[in-house]
C-alpha cells in the first residue's frame, strides 16, 4: 500500500513558486465560503513516520489560509485531566463548529499505531479499537463533518537521510529526538502498523490520502490540493458524501401497537401509594446508603452518571432533588438539558454530553439526556429519519465507551398515565409557585402522546444493554417512585463496587 508513496516525486522550485499563489487563492476562497455557509465542519488528521514533515505541512496549510478560522491540536501524552475521563473525551471537546477547520497533529490513531508497532496491543485489542474508531468516524461524517486523513510517508532510507540532515543543521538539531531515532530503528514495525490500520480504516466516507513526503514542495502541494478539492467538492455539491442511515431491524413502536403487541410502558402496573411516615423513613435510609457508597474508596476509580427521562410532569425534578441531597455538592453536578445552544447545534449532537462527563470520584445527574435525538427530535421532526435511526447505534457505542472506562450509568424512565399527567398539568396551572413548570410546549407534546409512547418503546428495546440497562418506574405515586430511584442507584453501586 505504501510502496506507491516511494516513487521519488519532486516539484521544481520555479514550478512550486508559480503554483502556490493559485492554490492559496483557492484555499482562501473555499475557507471563506465554508465560514459563510457554516453547513459543515472540517477535520484534518495528519499522520506519518517521524521526520515526514507533519508539523511543517500543518504550518504551511495554516499560513496559506486564514488562521482565525482554523484550530490546531498537537496534544501528545494525555493530561491528568484527560486521564480521568474516557480516551475519546480529549478529542470530543476539541471538535470544530460548523464553518470551521480543525487540524489534529496527534489524534485517535496515534496511540493505536504506536502500541501496534511496539507489540503492546494484541490483534483483538487492535480490532476492537479499529471498530470503535470506525463507528466514531462514521458518526462524524453522518453528522456532516468533512473528515480528511493524511499519511505522510517516507521510505526507510528517506527517513534516515531526513533525520541526518536535520541533526546536522544547528537550526533544526533540536527537532531530532531520542524517540525519532528509536522510530528509525523500528521502521519496519511502524510501517506495518500504518499499513494494517490504514487498510482497515480506509472507508469511502473517511478515506486516507497517502502522500509521498521526501520532497517538501511536492508534499505541500499534494496536501494543499487534496484539501482544496475536498472542500470545493462539498461546497459546490451540498450533501455529497452523506451516508444513508441504517435501516431499522426491529419494527417501530407504532407498527407493533397496530399489530396488537403491548408496549413496554403499557405493561407497568400502578404502584400502591406510599404513606408519608414510611416514605420519610425509607428516604433517609436510602439517602444514607447512597452517601456512603459515593464516599467509598473504591468509588474513586469510577464516575457515576444518573440519567433521567420521562413523561412531562412525571416527577423527574423531585427525584433529582432527593438524589442530589445525598451527594457531596463538591463532587456532583446537575445538568439540565434543553434546546441546543448555537454552539452545541454547530457540532455533532453528542458533543454537549461529552463535555459534561464527570471525572472519577464524581457524579453527574442529567435532567433529560442524549435520548432527545430518538424522542423529541424524532417525534417533532427536528431531524431526519436516517438521523434518529442511526442514533441508536451511536448511543449504544457512547454508553459502552463510558462503561468500559469505569463510568457507572443508571438510566431512568419515569412513566405516568395520560390522565395523571392531565391532573398534574392542571394542578401546576392552579398553583402559583408551580405555574412556571407548565408551558405551551407541554400541552403540545401531550397531543402526540401515542407517538411519544411508540418512540419510548423502541428506544428502550434498542438501547437497554447489560452495561447500561433502562429502569422503567411507574411514577403515579411520587413517593414510591423516588424510593425506587434511590434503591436502583444504590443497588447498582453495591453490585459494581
Amino acid at each position: 500500500m505504501l510502496d506507491a508513496a516511494e516513487l521519488g516525486k519532486t516539484v521544481d522550485k520555479a514550478v512550486y513558486a508559480d503554483s502556490v499563489p493559485t492554490l492559496r487563492e483557492g484555499l482562501l476562497d473555499a475557507q471563506y465560503d465554508l465560514s459563510r455557509s457554516a453547513d459543515f465542519a472540517t477535520i484534518i488528521l495528519m499522520s506519518g513516520v517521524s521526520a515526514a514533515g507533519k508539523g511543517e505541512t500543518i504550518n504551511q496549510l495554516v499560513a496559506w489560509m486564514d488562521p482565525r478560522f482554523i484550530t490546531t491540536h498537537a496534544s501528545d501524552q494525555p493530561t491528568d485531566e484527560e486521564r480521568l475521563r474516557p480516551p475519546m473525551w480529549r478529542y470530543w471537546r476539541r471538535l470544530p463548529a460548523k464553518g470551521r477547520i480543525a487540524i489534529f497533529f496527534d489524534h485517535w490513531y496515534s496511540d493505536l499505531t504506536e502500541r501496534r508497532a511496539h507489540g503492546k496491543a494484541s490483534d483483538s485489542e487492535v480490532a476492537q479499537r479499529i471498530a470503535e474508531i470506525s463507528r466514531f468516524e462514521r458518526m462524524l461524517t453522518e453528522e456532516g463533518v468533512l473528515l480528511l486523513k493524511f499519511n505522510l510517508h517516507l521510505s526507510h532510507d528517506q527517513q534516515r537521510k531526513r533525520l541526518a540532515a536535520l541533526a546536522a543543521d544547528p537550526a533544526t538539531r533540536w527537532r531530532v529526538t531520542d524517540e525519532d531515532l528509536a522510530a528509525l530503528d523500528h521502521y519496519d514495525a511502524i510501517r506495518q502498523a500504518f499499513e494494517h490500520i490504514i487498510g482497515l480504516t480506509n472507508q469511502g466516507h473517511a478515506p486516507w490520502v497517502v502522500v509521498e513526503a521526501a520532497d517538501h514542495r511536492y508534499r505541500n502541494l499534494a496536501v494543499g490540493h487534496a484539501v482544496l478539492t475536498a472542500l470545493r467538492g462539498r461546497l459546490d455539491q451540498p450533501g455529497k458524501g452523506a451516508v444513508p442511515g441504517i435501516a431499522a431491524v426491529l419494527p417501530a413502536g407504532g407498527e407493533a401497537r397496530a399489530l396488537g403487541g403491548p408496549s413496554v410502558l403499557s405493561e407497568l402496573a400502578p404502584p400502591e401509594p406510599l404513606g408519608e411516615p414510611t416514605y420519610a423513613r425509607q428516604l433517609e435510609e436510602w439517602q444514607g446508603r447512597l452517601a456512603l457508597l459515593t464516599r467509598h474508596k473504591r468509588f474513586r476509580r469510577h464516575a457515576l452518571i444518573v440519567a433521567f427521562e420521562g413523561n412531562d410532569a412525571a416527577g423527574k425534578g423531585g427525584a433529582i432533588k432527593r438524589v442530589a441531597a445525598a451527594l457531596d455538592t463538591r463532587y456532583r453536578q446537575i445538568v439540565p438539558i434543553a434546546k441546543p445552544t448555537d454552539e452545541a447545534a454547530a457540532r455533532p449532537y453528542l458533543w454537549r454530553f461529552w463535555k459534561e462527563i464527570p471525572r472519577r470520584g464524581h457524579t453527574t445527574i442529567f435532567d433529560r439526556t442524549w435520548y432527545g435525538r430518538v424522542l423529541v427530535e424524532r417525534v417533532e421532526g427536528l431531524c431526519s429519519e436516517a438521523d434518529w435511526r442511526r442514533a441508536y447505534g451511536e448511543i449504544n457505542d457512547f454508553e459502552a465507551e463510558l462503561s468500559d472506562d469505569g463510568v457507572i450509568l443508571v438510566k431512568f424512565w419515569l412513566a405516568i398515565s395520560r390522565d395523571e399527567q392531565l391532573r398534574r398539568f392542571k394542578e401546576r396551572e392552579a398553583t402559583g409557585f408551580k405555574r412556571y413548570k407548565i408551558t405551551e410546549e407541554d400541552w403540545r407534546n401531550r397531543e402526540k402522546w401515542d407517538d411519544y409512547e411508540a418512540a419510548v418503546s423502541e428506544m428502550v428495546a434498542r438501547t437497554s444493554s447489560h452495561a447500561a440497562p433502562w429502569t422503567l418506574i411507574e411514577a403515579e405515586d411520587k413517593r414510591r417512585a423516588r424510593i425506587a430511584v434511590m434503591k436502583t442507584i444504590c443497588r447498582r453501586l453495591e453490585a459494581l463496587l
